[in-house]
């Protein structure tokens, strides 16, 4: 693990913390993020105003209270496309997922299109604005559909987002680029006609087939099928159009 001290307060990239116990001490403003847990993470005995929890977590105890199955159905009420791209396992089932999200997101950006401008590159709460979002989404399709199914040779377009905004050890990402909205949804709109076209004529054999190539990233060791890489693509879709719904709600009121 590297470790980066910013101010000595921000730590990137560190395992300082990993069996830690911290007690007794002022954590007002903390924030954590892009982190994992391979073993439960507990925090007991500890009082403040607000609490606020994002992320895959498996089970989700508050104050003794099992609160996992009432999350999963008030976010799957939120966005219902989370409920198909979880449980899509066939050829027709991927299809019609895809086809949801993407009606789904034309109407979101339709709806992004009658906004103020300068509105596309807002950020809420330090999240990624829209135009972020899309970028990210266009990198997600690229190394989970471009790379490993479809083997193209040069899968990823230059305005990709990678996880927390970095390149993710894929060459020529231009990080700091700041498109509009039109020019990140062309590439991402020519994407997603790929990914349509794909779906259309998969097959529940061709699910089953083992991608020669692996994401970037993730275990190298792992085997990774295009039913998959598919189900991952139909996911960020889900997740991230749920992210930018709840944020536009916040910009449009102002």
């Amino acid at each position: 693990m590297v470790e980066e001290q910013v101010d000595g307060i921000e730590h990137i990239e560190s395992d300082r913390f990993r069996d830690a116990l911290i007690r007794q001490s002022d954590l007002s403003g903390l924030e954590i993020r892009d982190c994992w847990f391979e073993e439960r993470v507990k925090i007991v005995d500890c009082w403040g105003p607000e609490v606020y929890l994002a992320g895959d977590i498996g089970r989700i105890v508050v104050n003794d209270v099992d609160v996992t199955a009432y999350v999963r159905a008030e976010l799957d009420r939120v966005e219902p496309n989370r409920v198909l791209a979880r449980e899509a396992r066939t050829a027709d089932e991927i299809r019609a997922a895809w086809t949801a999200i993407e009606e789904t997101w034309t109407a979101t950006v339709s709806r992004v299109r009658e906004m103020p401008e300068e509105l596309h590159r807002r950020r809420v709460d330090d999240e990624w604005s829209f135009v972020e979002t899309l970028r990210h989404l266009l990198y997600a399709s690229d190394k989970w559909l471009g790379n490993p199914v479809l083997e193209e040779d040069a899968p990823y377009h230059p305005l990709g987002f990678g996880p927390g905004g970095e390149p993710d050890g894929v060459q020529g990402l231009t990080v700091d680029a700041d498109p509009s909205l039109d020019e990140i949804l062309e590439p991402r709109l020519a994407r997603m006609d790929t990914m349509r076209a794909y779906v259309a004529t998969v097959t529940d054999a061709d699910l089953d087939r083992l991608c020669t190539r692996k994401p970037i990233g993730n275990d190298p060791e792992a085997d990774y099928t295009v039913r998959r890489c598919l189900k991952v693509v139909l996911a960020e879709e889900a997740e991230h159009h749920r992210y930018a719904a709840r944020d536009l709600a916040v910009l449009a009121a102002g």
